[in-house]
């Protein structure tokens, strides 16, 4: 854990050519990793950059928006993990199966995070970067299940499964994030493929 008596980036200078808004992101999303909190302020961002608090509302008008942006950068992040999860995969079924255990994987490596892009905040402060963001790992989902069931992505029978899966990795990592599955004594990475796979076989409209 960083030493938080110091600035984690000493030259604030550079920020005056336009990175301000990614460092102060990328803070965030720190201070999330280090303390479980989903509310870091703008603030303590501002003195973990070094640079002055009133130097933050030039990018965020609240901390609210700051938020937002977090919930957005997270949405991305989960989708360029499912995508290089995909991609390392050599047929479309073997695909959709790897994106469901790098959802999960995500929701584990970054619990605050995760918390945070799907929590009643999320909902209730939708920018057009969370649309966007969001839709970006809705749209992978989609089309992740098209391939698996070789339908067009925009069939009706896509969205069901669609929500079929997400309905499934999602609550899955919840119970984790909970610690429902510790008490199991299993172990974790082992009773995941378990579960996705046993989904895939009683589901048949889902090969996962």
């Amino acid at each position: 854990m960083p030493d938080n008596s110091e600035p984690l980036i000493k030259n604030a200078e550079r920020y005056h050519h336009g990175n301000l808004r990614a460092a102060l992101v990328e803070a965030g999303l720190a201070q999330l990793r280090e303390g479980g909190s989903a509310e870091p302020s703008l603030r303590e961002l501002a003195r973990r950059v070094g640079v002055s608090a009133n130097a933050t509302y030039r990018h965020f008008a609240d901390k609210e928006a700051l938020l937002t942006a977090l919930a957005a950068e997270g949405f991305r992040q989960l989708a360029a993990a499912q995508l290089q999860a995909a991609l390392a995969a050599d047929e479309p079924v073997g695909r959709f199966f790897a994106t469901g255990r790098a959802y999960v994987h995500f929701a584990r490596e970054h619990p605050a995070l995760f918390r945070l892009m799907f929590g009643r905040f999320a909902l209730a402060n939708r920018s057009e970067e969370l649309e966007v963001s969001a839709g970006l790992a809705y749209e992978g989902l989609r089309h992740g299940v098209a391939a698996a069931l070789r339908l067009m992505p925009d069939s009706e029978d896509v969205t069901v499964a669609a929500m079929h899966a997400w309905s499934l990795v999602h609550g899955l990592s919840h119970l984790i994030l909970d610690g429902q599955f510790a008490v199991l004594g299993q172990d974790e990475d082992a009773m995941i493929d378990r579960v996705l796979l046993q989904a895939g076989q009683f589901g048949r409209q889902l090969p996962i």
